[in-house]
């Protein structure tokens, strides 16, 4: 989980970072985001919902469990908004 937070880290000098009310967001183009987020880190994309008509949520998760919530724009860009360990998936909605 370290090293995912401290590669994310690094993408801060290449994109613009979003302004948040509650800490800092990594924001870059989205298939940029993708492919640190799979080729680097192992992860693949366990679950999605719309958040907005423009906005897309994303869960990323590694076999490992560490796992990272990206919102995906509309204009192409990617942020990662959260980011945690010991991922499980759960069954289909009751």
């Amino acid at each position: 989980m370290i090293r995912l937070a401290a590669a994310c880290l690094m993408l801060l000098p290449l994109p613009l970072r979003a302004q948040s009310p509650i800490a800092e967001v990594v924001c870059a183009p989205t298939q940029q985001m993708t492919q640190k987020l799979s080729r680097q880190y192992g992860g693949s994309r366990r679950a999605t919902g719309l958040r907005a008509p423009e906005e897309l949520v994303e869960i990323w998760a590694n076999e490992g469990g560490d796992w990272t919530m990206v919102i995906t724009y509309a204009s192409g860009r990617s942020c990662i908004v959260a980011m945690g360990e010991h991922w499980t998936a759960e069954g289909p909605p009751a």
